[in-house]
């Protein structure tokens, strides 16, 4: 078993691989934009008598979660692409999806994104909603800190919204002018909704990306969740701690009652 801090009395939370089994979806909705935009480009080089480099697909697992797993759409447009070589023009946050642009191919995923949870709905860890009905019972304040734009609809699809007091999503970056993960504004204006200094709050995070934000953010503690084998690269991101599920982790006894962020 692992204890957290007893000092800890705010909770942030990522939300995809961590609170809901939505990183697949993205995952395949990022393999679904990016083998297309692939084969676009291997296609162009084909015709201008450049070799260039071979088809090779996106990789849903190792490209996943080395390039976009935890960052806005457009970081992660723009870091996978790089990684291949191939640079597109930024365009506008309006441009449609068929757009050959960040924004557009960026638009592209999130359309496909919502397509899938329409069709195939929202699965949740229960390990970590568990943790969090737990935390909530005893009246300590959770949030969610996500780079998704759908995490509203995601999380009252899952039936989970009303367990926390904010949402720090992809919307509200745009909104609050927030820089995204591994930036770690994000959590820290999290922490701040819930009336606690960062020093306070703990990190939940399954991505890179999140976890290298909470070391960043100088949190009081930055738990790595490994769902898929990666506990190194986690706690070399700067996960203080890593578990694979939400039952080993302990909490000291703490009261929270006095602070403005306790209740939901």
């Amino acid at each position: 078993m692992a204890s957290l801090p007893a000092t800890v009395r705010a909770f942030l939370f990522d939300m995809d691989g961590v609170l809901t089994d939505t990183a697949r979806v993205h995952a395949t909705a990022w393999k679904e934009l990016f083998d297309a935009e692939l084969e676009r480009h291997a296609a162009l080089d084909a015709v201008d008598g450049d070799p260039g480099d071979r088809f090779r697909p996106f990789d849903a697992v190792r490209d996943y979660h080395r390039y976009v797993d935890g960052k806005p759409r457009a970081d992660g447009v723009r870091s996978f692409l790089a990684s291949r070589g191939i640079v597109v023009p930024e365009g506008h946050p309006d441009d449609p999806p068929s757009a050959d642009t960040v924004a557009g191919l960026g638009n592209r995923k999130n359309a496909e994104v919502q397509r899938l949870i329409a069709e195939q709905g929202v699965d949740v860890y229960a390990d970590a909603v568990a943790f969090v009905r737990a935390l909530r019972e005893r009246d300590l304040p959770c949030a969610v800190v996500s780079s998704s734009a759908n995490a509203e609809t995601i999380l009252a699809a899952a039936g989970i919204r009303e367990l926390f007091s904010s949402v720090v999503d992809g919307k509200a970056l745009v909104a609050r002018d927030l820089p995204g993960k591994p930036a770690p504004d994000s959590f820290v204006a999290a922490a701040s909704d819930l009336g606690a200094d960062v020093t306070e709050a703990v990190v939940f995070e399954d991505a890179i990306a999140g976890v290298a934000s909470g070391k960043a953010g100088g949190f009081g503690c930055v738990v790595g969740i490994d769902r898929v084998g990666q506990a190194d690269a986690l706690r070399d991101a700067g996960a203080d701690l890593v578990i694979s599920d939400f039952s080993a982790l302990t909490l000291a006894p703490q009261n929270a009652a006095s602070h403005p962020g306790a209740s939901a």
